[in-house]
């Protein structure tokens, strides 16, 4: 090769090299991961943390570049995170997990965050709620009812921090409720406004009162009649057809035996509930059965939870499966946008299928489809 041609030729290397192996470097998918590392939660953080690496394993494309960075459950060593984060040239972010590390994360307006928490009010303008929340619910109660033309419905919900949240679902998802009751998560409370809500101290009195008028008869069946009021706690219907209970753990145990108590059983109204991530403990309870539910699809929790045993001797969190899922939903949305153009990306309607179920994604928000179950007799049925 003469002089001349050699020279040519490390004169188009080099402009090769000054104009397109920048080019190739932008062509990276850069996602930051912002968990807990130190503190209370680290745990939590470590297994989400072990979840990205079995879809980046899985995905399985070095175009991933995963930038982990810890908010040790602080709001401000997580806006302090983020921006270090925003400074590498990161413009998504999977995480923070808690609601309470986003309040100051508007700061970093270059940056979306797609949060693990199920809150959606009160959001900081960049951030994404990708966690199962309340309307997602609902819009799968919905269409349970629906389908089985259930025409009066009314609606519990515990005195606690999620109140606004539930009132704003509702609206969303257009469920039609007969009545909504705030209660009090105090037992004594609580049952006392069961009472009222099924009017058990009138229909109660009506047993009483028919007693009576057994014992003061001259029926010829006095005593067979007597005997069938006897094993009676009530006369009289309550003015529903199905509640839906958003409550969890013991205290929804303790709304359902209130209900019981108060002669309601759930052999003759639906009591629906919301996602209880297939809690043994509520599948144990017989007496509370049976109750419905939303939640994601079980069989693929259950592979997932198998591969993260297999990869890391532990059962993982909940929030392990969304991770994951989060990891490819970006991957999936960079090959068909810009991410740069953050405002375009998640503003445009979208759907993807991950393992969680199927994300839905438009003006900023994400929604899941949901599948509904069944537990009665200590058995859990998929009914779609």
């Amino acid at each position: 090769m003469s002089k001349f041609f050699k020279i040519l030729l490390l004169f188009f290397l080099s402009l090769f090299n000054f104009y397109f192996l920048p080019v190739l470097a932008e062509e990276k998918i850069k996602i930051g991961l912002l968990v807990p590392t130190t503190g209370d939660n680290k745990n939590l953080g470590q297994q989400i943390i072990k979840s990205a690496r079995i879809a980046l394993k899985e995905i399985g494309s070095e175009k991933i570049e995963i930038y982990l960075k810890d908010t040790n459950s602080d709001p401000n060593k997580a806006l302090k995170s983020a921006t270090e984060l925003k400074d590498m040239g990161i413009k998504v972010v999977i995480g923070p997990i808690f609601y309470e590390s986003l309040i100051y994360l508007e700061e970093v307006p270059e940056v979306t965050f797609l949060s693990l928490t199920n809150k959606t009010v009160n959001l900081p303008s960049n951030v994404i709620s990708a966690g199962i929340n309340a309307t997602s619910q609902l819009n799968t109660i919905k269409k349970f009812i629906e389908n089985n033309e259930i025409k009066k419905t009314i609606f519990l919900t515990p005195k606690l921090d999620y109140e606004i949240e539930i009132k704003k679902a509702i609206k969303q998802s257009k469920l039609k409720v007969n009545k909504h009751y705030i209660y009090d998560i105090e037992p004594t409370k609580l049952t006392a406004q069961i009472e009222k809500i099924t009017n058990y101290k009138i229909r109660k009195q009506n047993l009483d009162d028919e007693i009576r008028r057994v014992e003061n008869s001259n029926l010829i069946d006095k005593e067979k009649q007597l005997e069938k009021l006897n094993k009676r706690y009530t006369i009289g219907n309550v003015n529903f057809d199905s509640v839906i209970i958003s409550d969890f753990d013991q205290n929804l145990k303790s709304v359902i035996t209130s209900l019981l108590y108060t002669d309601v059983s759930p052999k003759n109204k639906y009591f629906i509930v919301f996602n209880q991530w297939f809690d043994e403990s509520i599948i144990n309870e017989k007496n509370l059965q049976p109750i419905y539910y939303p939640s994601v699809n079980k069989k693929n929790l259950q592979d997932f939870e198998n591969k993260f045993n297999k990869e890391f001797k532990e059962i993982p969190n909940h929030l392990s499966l969304l991770s994951y899922d989060l990891i490819g939903l970006v991957y999936y949305l960079s090959l068909k946008n810009d991410l740069i153009n953050k405002e375009k990306i998640f503003k445009e309607e979208n759907s993807f299928k991950g393992k969680i179920g199927i994300f839905d994604i438009e003006n900023n928000k994400i929604n899941h489809r949901l599948n509904f179950y069944q537990i009665s007799d200590g058995e859990l049925k998929e009914i779609f």
